[in-house]
C-alpha cells in the first residue's frame, strides 16, 4: 500500500503544497506582490531566459528530426523515392514550428541545400548565402565538431539556432529562428507586463476576495475538461501549462499519467486486435467471451512461392513481409475492413463490421484490386532497380535469386455469407475470430488463383452482391469446382474492372464464356475452339490440360472436383 502523501511531500522534482496552507500564504504574501511584480515579470520575461526556452526547444526539435531523417533515408535506400522522404521530413519539421519565419534545412557542405521547411512560403531557400557560417561549419566537421548553435545570414536577416551533421545524406540538419521574431515576441511580452502590472496596481484592493475564486480556477478546468472526456468517449491529457503546485495539480497530474497509460495500451491493442473489437473495448468498459452469426464478406491474400523465398533470403523475409503487410493492411484498413489474422504469408480480412456506404462485398474487391496493385508496383520499383544495375554490371547468380524472391506476387480470394464472428477462448485468454464454410472458401479461392493464374477470385455471394450495388465490375465465370471434402460443386468468377483494365480484354473473356459453356455441354471440341479464340493462354491451359485430345467422359456434370486443398 503506498505510503500517505504529507506536508511537503514531493512528485519528481516538484514540491507539493497543500491547497488550505497555500491560501494562507497567499493572503500573507499579498501586501508584498506590488512592490515585488516589476522585478518578478521583468527578470522571469527577460529575453535571455527566452532565446534558452527558445534553443532548448529547437534542441529537441532537432533530435526529432534527426531520427526522422535517419528513417527517411533508409526508406529511401529501399524505395529509392527520395521525394517522398523529403516530403516526410517537411511535414515533420513544420509540426514543431511555432514562429511565422521558423525554419529547418539540409546544407551541404558546398552550400547547395538538400531540403527545407519554412513556415513562410515567400521565404528562398536555394543556396545557403552566408559563406562564412558555411565555412565555419565545414572547418567544425573537419576538426569532427558535428553539432553546435549557429548564427547566420539570409536575404531576409539574420537567423540563429541549432545544427547537426546528417552523415547519411551528408548534410547539416539545422533548425533555426529568425531573430526579428524574437524580437518582435520580447517587446509583446515587455508590452504584456506592462499592462499586467497596471491591471494588478488597480486589482489589488478587490485581491482578498478574488483570491479564493483564482485558486479554484483550475478545479473549474479540470471539471471541463474532464466533462469534455466523458461526452466524447475519449482520454485525453489536461492542461497543466498555467497550473500551480498544490494538491489539485497533483491530482490533475496523476490522472494525465493514467491516461497516458491507458492511451499507450489501447494503441498497442489497436495494432495486435481488430478496429470493431477496439471500439467495443472502450465503449462497453470490457471484452467478453460472445459472438454471433453474421453475413460478412472474406477476403483471404497469400504470397506466392513463399517457401522459395524464404530459403533464398532467411531472416531478411521478416523485412520484406513487413513492407508487403505494410501495404496490404493499410488497403484492408482503408476500405473498411479489419483485419482477422496474419498467418506467415497470408493475411485474413474481414468485411462488413465496421459501418461503410459500400457493401461489404464491394469493399473487399476494392481491397483485393488496391492489394494486387500495390504488389504490383513493389514489383516495377524492384525491377527498375534491377535495369539500372544491369546497365552497369550483369547480375550475379545470387542477386537473380535475390530480385525474383523480393518481387513478390499475391492471390486473392473473396467469399461471403453467414459465419461466427467473435471472441473464443477463456478468461484468461482469448481471441477474436471468424468461422465458417465461407472462410475456408476464401481460402480456397486463393489457391486456385495459381490454378487459372488469375489476380483475385470471388464466389457467386460476392458477385449478386456487389452487381446489386454498381456496374463497375463484370463478372466473367471461371469455372464451376468441388472442393475436397464438399459434395457440390461451386461456380467461381472473375472481377473484371471496367474502370481500371483494359477493355479490349472484354472479348477475350467473353469467347472464354463461349468456350466454358460448351465444355459444361460436354462439347469439347467445341469449347477448344473457343478457348483458342480468347487468347488467353494462361487461364486456358488448365482446362486443355484436363480435356487433352479425348472427349467428355462418361457422365460428365461439367464439375472440377479439387483433390487438393
Amino acid at each position: 500500500m503506498p505510503a500517505k502523501k504529507g506536508l511537503f511531500s514531493k512528485v519528481g522534482k516538484t514540491r507539493i503544497v497543500p491547497l488550505g496552507l497555500k491560501i494562507l500564504i497567499i493572503f500573507i504574501t499579498i501586501i508584498l506582490l506590488s512592490n515585488f511584480a516589476t522585478n518578478f515579470l521583468s527578470v522571469q520575461l527577460s529575453k535571455r531566459q527566452i532565446i534558452n526556452l527558445t534553443n532548448t526547444i529547437m534542441v529537441e526539435q532537432l533530435k526529432e528530426l534527426y531520427s526522422n531523417s535517419s528513417n527517411q533515408y533508409q526508406i529511401y535506400n529501399y524505395s529509392d523515392d527520395k521525394e517522398g522522404s523529403v516530403e516526410a521530413l517537411q511535414k515533420v519539421a513544420k509540426s514543431g514550428f511555432s514562429n511565422k519565419n521558423s525554419v529547418a534545412i539540409g546544407v551541404m557542405p558546398d552550400g547547395s541545400i538538400q531540403f527545407s521547411a519554412s513556415n513562410n512560403r515567400h521565404a528562398k531557400w536555394e543556396i545557403f548565402t552566408d559563406k562564412d557560417t558555411l565555412k565555419q561549419l565545414n572547418d567544425d566537421l573537419n576538426n569532427d565538431i558535428k553539432e553546435g548553435s549557429v548564427s547566420f545570414q539570409n536575404h531576409d536577416g539574420e537567423y540563429f539556432g541549432v545544427y547537426k551533421y546528417q552523415e547519411e545524406w551528408g548534410y547539416f540538419l539545422i533548425r533555426a529562428e529568425k531573430r526579428s521574431d524574437l524580437d518582435e515576441n520580447t517587446k509583446n511580452v515587455y508590452l504584456y507586463t506592462t499592462i499586467i502590472i497596471i491591471v494588478l496596481t488597480i486589482i489589488f484592493v478587490l485581491i482578498g476576495w478574488l483570491i479564493l475564486r483564482h485558486e479554484f480556477a483550475p478545479v473549474t478546468k479540470i471539471t471541463e475538461d474532464l466533462y469534455e472526456m466523458q461526452q466524447h468517449k475519449q482520454l485525453e491529457l489536461i492542461d497543466l501549462s498555467d497550473a500551480r503546485n498544490d494538491d489539485i495539480t497533483y491530482l490533475a497530474a496523476s490522472f494525465n499519467s493514467l491516461s497516458s497509460s491507458v492511451n499507450n495500451l489501447l494503441g498497442t491493442f489497436q495494432k495486435f486486435v481488430p478496429k470493431d473489437v477496439v471500439a467495443k473495448a472502450y465503449t462497453d468498459q470490457g471484452i467478453g467471451l460472445e459472438g454471433s452469426q453474421r453475413e460478412l464478406a472474406m477476403l483471404f491474400s497469400d504470397i506466392k512461392s513463399f517457401t522459395y523465398r524464404t530459403e533464398t533470403l532467411g531472416n531478411d523475409i521478416i523485412d520484406v513481409l513487413n513492407v508487403h503487410y505494410n501495404r496490404v493492411i493499410h488497403n484492408v484498413h482503408e476500405n473498411a475492413g479489419v483485419v482477422g489474422s496474419i498467418i506467415g504469408d497470408a493475411i485474413l480480412a474481414v468485411y462488413g463490421t465496421l459501418e461503410s456506404r459500400h457493401s461489404k462485398s464491394y469493399n473487399a474487391i476494392l481491397a483485393a484490386w488496391d492489394i494486387t496493385h500495390a504488389t504490383a508496383s513493389l514489383r516495377q520499383t524492384m525491377k527498375l532497380r534491377r535495369e539500372e544495375i544491369e546497365k552497369k554490371r550483369k547480375l550475379t547468380e545470387s542477386e537473380e535469386k535475390i530480385f525474383i524472391a523480393v518481387s513478390l506476387d499475391v492471390g486473392v480470394g473473396i467469399d461471403g455469407g453467414n459465419v461466427f464472428y467473435g471472441n473464443i477462448g477463456s478468461n484468461e485468454h482469448m481471441a477474436n475470430t471468424v468461422i465458417g464454410d465461407n472462410v475456408n472458401s476464401a481460402s480456397r479461392l486463393e489457391g486456385l488463383t495459381r490454378v487459372y493464374h488469375l489476380p483475385v477470385i470471388v464466389s457467386a455471394y460476392i458477385k449478386d452482391e456487389v452487381l446489386q450495388e454498381t456496374a463497375r465490375y463484370k463478372f466473367f465465370e471461371i469455372d464451376t469446382v468441388q472442393v475436397k471434402g464438399k459434395t457440390l460443386g461451386k461456380k467461381i468468377y472473375f472481377p473484371f474492372d471496367t474502370n481500371e483494365m483494359d477493355k479490349e480484354l472484354l472479348p477475350k473473356y467473353e469467347t472464354f464464356e463461349i468456350g466454358l459453356q460448351a465444355y459444361y455441354d460436354g462439347d469439347w471440341k467445341t469449347a477448344r475452339k473457343q478457348f483458342k479464340n480468347a487468347d488467353l493462354p494462361e487461364l486456358t491451359e488448365v482446362f486443355f490440360e484436363r480435356m487433352g485430345n479425348r472427349g467428355a467422359p462418361e457422365g460428365w456434370n461439367g464439375i472440377w472436383a479439387m483433390t487438393t486443398k
